[in-house]
């Protein structure tokens, strides 16, 4: 059995019928929508996404960082004012 990843599970026809008030009954948590009771997808607030995005963007330059990093001895270097 797979694990689910939210303390609120709605199935897809619950889904369907009235998914405003899931979203009210879930009061910004995650919702695991379930298909024949494995989950299929997670429904969770915009707020929470964004969230998730503005922090994968920032673990991407984190890692765009430490590889430029290595290449530190051939930098060149350069005044601001040459900018």
């Amino acid at each position: 059995m797979k694990q689910i990843f939210a303390n609120c599970s709605a199935s897809i026809s619950e889904l369907k019928k009235n998914p405003t008030a899931l979203l009210n009954e879930a009061e910004g948590s995650p919702v695991a929508i379930l298909n024949h009771n494995k989950p299929t997808a997670y429904l969770i607030p915009a707020d929470t996404y964004e969230w998730m995005m503005d922090l994968l963007d920032d673990y991407e330059l984190g890692k765009l960082v430490k590889t430029r990093r290595k290449d530190l001895g051939s930098a060149v270097a350069i005044a601001l004012d040459d900018l």
